[in-house]
């Protein structure tokens, strides 16, 4: 087995308590405790804890971007491949235990304090809805725009409830009314 590098397990263990208890209550010396390392290693890697957390957030938009093409990989309908990401983003939450959106949660804790961040988040949720714009493109449904909006909130909406609830109902629900939007 490959050993980690310390840069990385210094960004997977800050992703896990960031994500877990909050940016805020997420501290530098129970990061160097958790990820095993002496404060001189984490400042080798990171100037600070907000480089760390910009490091966290690259992180967790590549791998939420390689969830999305393997997701869809094996779709070839560009209506299939929404449905997919729809998939994706319920199976998303139920393996974090409906715990949210690392986006969502970063900017509802951290707000526009912080404009590095809250605009790296604005352009991940752009990405995300021009992914969606593309595929209504590419299925040629009208109102291209208005329809990827739709189901860019749809697809919000369905996760911010299903954290509150801690059930995917929501994403069921909205999966009927996408197909509807689809067909």
């Amino acid at each position: 087995m490959k050993k980690e590098k310390v840069k990385d397990r210094i960004i997977r263990v800050a992703s896990d308590l960031f994500y877990r208890q909050g940016y805020n209550s997420t501290g530098i010396n129970q990061i160097i405790a958790d990820a095993n390392i002496a404060i001189g290693s984490l400042y080798n890697h990171f100037s600070s804890k907000n480089e760390l957390l910009h490091a966290y957030l690259i992180k967790e938009e590549l791998a939420w971007f390689e969830g999305v093409e393997k997701s869809i990989e094996g779709c070839s309908d560009p209506k299939e491949k929404i449905e997919a990401l729809m998939d994706y983003r319920k199976q998303l939450q139920k393996s974090s235990t409906f715990a949210g959106c690392h986006f969502i949660k970063i900017i509802s804790e951290i707000g526009d304090t912080n404009p590095v961040v809250s605009d790296f988040v604005k352009k991940h949720k752009e990405k995300q809805k021009d992914l969606i714009r593309t595929l209504v493109e590419q299925s040629q449904l009208p109102e291209i725009d208005l329809t990827a909006e739709t189901i860019f909130l749809l697809i919000e909406g369905a996760v911010v409830t299903s954290t509150i609830q801690k059930k995917t109902d929501s994403f069921d629900h909205a999966k009927k009314i996408v197909q509807g939007l689809l067909s």
